[in-house]
């Protein structure tokens, strides 16, 4: 009769936390409501609440490098369904931060990432390559990516401001739950006009308000002192960043307020 009760026990627990779909385990977090576990797709309901794909998982239609305009021939590959930045396949000037086509005031993203052991790279957004160009086309707030236990850059700044999930050189995060390399992590950044917050892996890291004097106070002691108007943009560009290491990006998804 115990062994019955277990038995009964274990097959509650696999119906109530099993996908219909197809038995896979769904993990809910912050963002799209998950009714499909599709990679680079929408289902109906998702499009009915205003998401739209930035990645189709094929072509690099919506992305551009930075500073040419263009996406770059060598570097950047697609391939497996990630848009990969591989600097073993940069030939000269290939490579190079990738922004949106378009740009965004208010909004939701949703990215999917998986770095490589020791990698550096970011998700940044308020970018306008218009006011900035040449070396400073990139500049913007930034969605630290970071293997924090083998890169250094994890040990620089003030109090973990440049670790995984991070306002980089800003904001330290909190409630870090960080699956490791070479393994998928979800990034999610929520605009809603001067608020904004940062989750990994449905934990809250970061929360801020940006354009009033604790913001200027705060960006007056980080490396973004000298940029004028740091971050108090009203619309601009998303960006993955190219740091030279080996980081895929998918699923990025975005909806407008």
């Amino acid at each position: 009769m115990k062994k019955f009760y277990l038995f009964f026990a274990s097959i509650i627990f696999m119906l109530l936390t099993v996908s219909p779909v197809n038995g896979q385990l769904k993990k809910l977090t912050p963002g799209i409501p998950q009714d499909s576990i599709t990679d680079n797709t929408l289902t109906d309901r998702e499009v009915k609440e205003g998401w739209k794909l930035l990645f189709d998982g094929k072509t690099p239609a919506n992305w551009m490098n930075a500073k040419s305009g263009k996406f770059p021939s060598t570097g950047w590959e697609i391939r497996d369904g990630a848009l990969t930045i591989n600097p073993q396949t940069k030939a000269e000037g290939g490579g190079g931060d990738l922004v949106t086509a378009d740009k965004y005031r208010n909004f939701e993203l949703v990215i999917d990432f998986r770095y490589s052991e020791g990698a550096n790279s970011g998700i940044k957004y308020f970018v306008d390559t218009e006011v900035n160009s040449g070396e400073l086309a990139s500049i913007g707030c930034e969605y630290q990516i970071l293997d924090d236990r083998l890169n250094p850059d994890a040990k620089a700044g003030i109090a973990g401001n440049r670790t995984l999930a991070s306002l980089y050189d800003l904001i330290a995060p909190k409630n870090i739950r960080d699956n490791g390399p070479d393994v998928w992590n979800r990034a999610v950044i929520i605009v809603n006009d001067k608020k904004v917050q940062h989750w990994l892996n449905g934990q809250l890291t970061v929360e801020y308000k940006r354009s009033d004097k604790a913001w200027r106070d705060l960006v007056a002691t980080s490396k973004f002192k000298d940029f004028k108007g740091f971050g108090e943009v009203q619309e601009g560009r998303i960006l993955l960043q190219d740091h030279g290491n080996l980081v895929s990006f998918k699923n990025i998804r975005i909806r407008e307020f």
